[in-house]
């Protein structure tokens, strides 16, 4: 008889142990479930002309599946909702901006964990203008002088200030709305030219026009900044860790692709190596908690 209740005893033991929960198991942690992670932006979030495309944007997006939101997707083994897209503004968070393509915003909700983007670069079209009309005036002077200062003066930094500014604050506050239980962070855009010197004609930027640009960048980025500082988003910063990496550097070594002699068909734009080292820097911000 005893030995009988004490093999009936050891019995539910067994059972009692398999039935267990593994939280029960001392030490052992059930790990996290993966991040829901939304990409939002433009073309240097989209890394527009780095190969390989992404089969599943839209052609007009010119979207990578070498852009920093799948690089930092794949480190950090998120689920990565990607609707990036080349030449967005700010407009186009909540608002088509092609046909079949959706508001940006349509892809947060109160599940979305994180959520990444650049922006700002394409409103009123001031920065990829700026390029384009210092070049064309550069060339004109064969790189000589500050043409394109002389022309534009404050124009650009003003549009930028009083117009850019006002947009990413009221972009930034309806995606924390979208999206309030995520981490937000918005990236700087990377170096495109030195502070000084530049590299006519490899970017067709007259000397004295290549400070005046360099400051243009700043005060973009310094708007980014303010505009993420106001609405409690966190900034990425880009401009110290992308100086000595801009377009006039050789390949291997540049972040950015120049007019001429680049490999990228999307001209000053972000190669591969820019996109890693874009999600490198999102990784290594601590106020976003993301290492692992």
């Amino acid at each position: 008889m005893r030995r009988l209740v004490l093999t009936v005893l050891a019995a539910v033991a067994v059972v009692l142990g398999l039935a267990a929960p593994a939280s029960a198991t001392p030490g052992h942690r059930p790990p996290p479930p993966p991040l829901d992670y939304v990409a939002l932006g433009d073309s240097y979030s989209a890394a527009s002309g780095v190969l390989p495309p992404d089969p599943t944007a839209a052609p007009q997006c010119l979207r990578s599946t070498r852009n920093y939101p799948h690089v930092l997707a794949a480190q950090l083994g998120a689920n990565l909702t990607d609707v990036t897209c080349g030449g967005a503004d700010t407009t186009h968070f909540t608002t088509e901006q092609y046909p079949g393509v959706a508001p940006q915003l349509d892809a947060l909700s109160e599940d979305t964990d994180l959520v990444t983007m650049t922006i700002g670069g394409n409103d009123s079209g001031v920065f990829i203008n700026s390029i384009l009309r210092c070049g064309a005036a550069g060339l004109l002077t064969l790189g000589q002088g500050n043409p394109c200062q002389q022309q534009y003066g404050t124009s650009f930094e003003d549009t930028v200030r009083n117009v850019t500014g006002p947009s990413l604050v009221a972009a930034l506050t309806a995606v924390t709305e979208a999206a309030p239980n995520a981490r937000v962070a918005i990236l700087g855009y990377p170096s495109i030219l030195p502070a000084t010197g530049g590299c006519f004609p490899v970017m067709p930027v007259a000397v004295g026009d290549v400070p005046y640009l360099h400051s243009l960048q700043t005060t973009l980025n310094d708007t980014i900044r303010a505009a993420a500082r106001q609405t409690g988003v966190t900034y990425v910063d880009m401009s110290g860790p992308s100086e000595g990496h801009d377009a006039c550097q050789p390949l291997g070594v540049r972040w950015v692709e120049p007019v001429l002699t680049g490999t990228n068909p999307v001209i000053v734009h972000p190669n591969a190596l820019g996109e890693a080292a874009m999600a490198a820097e999102i990784v290594r911000t601590r106020s976003l908690h993301l290492g692992r």
